[in-house]
């Protein structure tokens, strides 16, 4: 199944949610009631107030602008529009690479991190894993199962090391076997646990410290069923450790799709990845383009 395929089938939920409705309006006058219903449409489509305002407002001068008469040519400025907020230049992956994996509980880190090992091994890269999750006694194992699925060693300690000991082994071995990607686990924090942020801090140190030539990246994980709270995760982690860069899981589960506009809009993070299935091979690179023709 290719990457539209894909996208679009794990899509599906979010565009059941809307399509209807922006199938309804695109048949409709464009005048005011127009605007004010597909305000509402975005609103509750979890997209936000911030993009919801930006989207009308650059519709509006777009119509004006191009001459636009009827609702079904205004769609495509809509397209247009919405692939505009999500397009963030986000850098080309270099090489070695360190990608260190944050979130709050649940939102599905581990799992993706090994979706990202199978995603690198497809791209011939070599690729070494981190234990950092000392806090939480299946978090270890659960990796280490990752790893055997995807044939790729883990570093670990015993629970209730030091995170960042183990990310100093997982670097050291990493240089010394000359590993392409190393991916970080972390505990799965709540981002009001001060000294937990003090951890992820630390790591970024250390990082920063023993590999310097190495490109590092933080990626959130958000879970897309969680809807506008995902945004708030975004400014609290992103305030704490500085955020490169955002993974969406469990988009194939969820009619909140929509938060992607949101989380791009307000904080300009681009999504590096969403996981659109359980499969270890249903991670894709996220597309803009790809994302709105899936849900308009």
């Amino acid at each position: 199944m290719g990457l539209f395929s894909k996208l679009f089938s794990g899509l599906k939920k979010t565009k059941d949610a809307i399509s209807n409705k922006f199938e309804s309006l695109f048949k409709k006058e464009l005048n005011d009631d127009f605007y004010d219903e597909l305000e509402e449409i975005l609103y509750t489509s979890d997209i936000g107030v911030s993009a919801t305002e930006k989207i009308i407002d650059e519709m509006k001068s777009r119509v004006k602008k191009e001459h636009i008469k009827t609702a079904e040519e205004a769609k495509q400025i809509l397209r247009d529009i919405m692939v505009e907020i999500l397009t963030i230049d986000k850098e080309d992956f270099e090489y070695p690479l360190i990608i260190t994996v944050v979130g709050v509980n649940g939102v599905g880190k581990t799992t993706t991190i090994g979706k990202m090992a199978k995603y690198f091994q497809n791209q011939k890269k070599s690729v070494v894993l981190v234990a950092g999750d000392t806090f939480r006694a299946a978090a270890t194992e659960q990796l280490c199962e990752w790893g055997k699925r995807n044939n790729v060693r883990v570093i670990a300690q015993g629970e209730g090391s030091d995170p960042g000991a183990v990310v100093f082994d997982g670097i050291s071995s990493a240089k010394a076997k000359d590993i392409d990607v190393l991916i970080v686990d972390t505990a799965g924090r709540l981002h009001n646990k001060t000294n937990l942020m003090e951890e992820l801090k630390k790591i970024n140190r250390i990082k920063e410290r023993e590999w310097p030539e190495a490109m590092q990246l933080n990626l959130l994980v958000l879970d897309a069923t969680t809807g506008q709270n995902a945004v708030m995760q975004v400014e609290a982690f992103k305030e704490a450790i500085g955020i490169d860069g955002i993974v969406l899981t469990k988009l194939d589960g969820s009619a909140k799709g929509g938060v992607v506009l949101a989380i791009a809009e307000e904080n300009e993070l681009p999504i590096y990845f969403v996981g659109v299935g359980e499969k270890i091979d249903d991670l894709e690179e996220f597309d803009a383009k790809t994302f709105v023709e899936a849900i308009v």
